[in-house]
């Protein structure tokens, strides 16, 4: 699975493109050590097929490379967060 960052002054969003097609989970930075997921968007043709726990798991890669906190409003992500308890010294609950 191929991920993907696209970054703006604003925000930004990970993107995943498997089989042709593209997922996403976007966020918005609140401050240089802060970040806000706010969603995530797999479309049918990816459903069950781990590809939304793969943007998860990048998003925590990410803000353990970049030093940054992730506060997480999207339903998605935080359910995943609060199943892996490894995730939480990036993740403010």
């Amino acid at each position: 699975m191929d991920i993907s960052n696209e970054n703006n002054a604003s925000g930004g969003r990970y993107v995943a493109t498997v089989e042709g097609n593209e997922a996403e989970m976007t966020f918005s930075r609140a401050s240089p050590n802060l970040i806000i997921i706010d969603h995530t968007g797999v479309p049918d043709a990816l459903r069950g097929k781990g590809v939304g726990q793969a943007l998860a798991l990048h998003a925590v890669e990410e803000a353990r490379r970049g030093g940054w906190k992730i506060i997480p409003l999207c339903p998605f992500f935080k359910a995943q967060s609060l199943r892996h308890a490894e995730w939480h010294d990036v993740v403010n609950m």
